[in-house]
């Protein structure tokens, strides 16, 4: 099998890696919010049971499309890992080499505010004008 899965997979591992960044991202911002007792035990019960749910249907998925789930982890070289080898990251707690997962975790608990503008044309003409503004934070604003 070649490092993404079935040649016929398509979309299918770059999609299913996605979905388990964001899966792990909300797992650790569970675990952070436990660990400040921002959630009742009914709380973390259902967003257990959810993130449960949510790994199983990638590992389903997996098999359907037969992609190792270990193919999700993409190497990006000097960069390091998308996400962390297996019971390697707890938020919260630095590692010597962190994985992207763990800098996207740790920005999302301090929060960050990106600001731009863009200019898209052709010809030297000026056609699309778009002013940004991205916070993305876990904390309510």
């Amino acid at each position: 099998m070649t490092p993404a899965g079935k040649s016929d997979a398509g979309l299918a591992p770059l999609l299913l890696t996605i979905v388990e960044l964001v899966r792990q991202l909300m797992e650790a911002q569970v675990i952070r919010r436990m660990e400040e007792g921002l959630l009742s035990d009914g709380d973390l019960d259902r967003a257990a049971e959810s993130l449960r749910k949510l790994e199983e249907q990638v590992v389903q998925l997996c098999e359907i499309f037969e992609i190792d789930p270990a193919d999700l982890n993409i190497d990006l070289g000097e960069i390091g890992t998308l996400l962390p080898k297996a019971g390697g990251y707890y938020p919260g707690e630095q590692s010597a080499n962190p994985s992207i997962l763990e800098l996207l975790d740790r920005l999302l608990n301090t929060g960050v505010v990106i600001e731009g503008d863009v200019d898209l044309g052709l010809a030297q003409l000026s056609l699309i004008h778009a002013k940004l503004r991205l916070v993305l934070t876990s904390k309510p604003l």
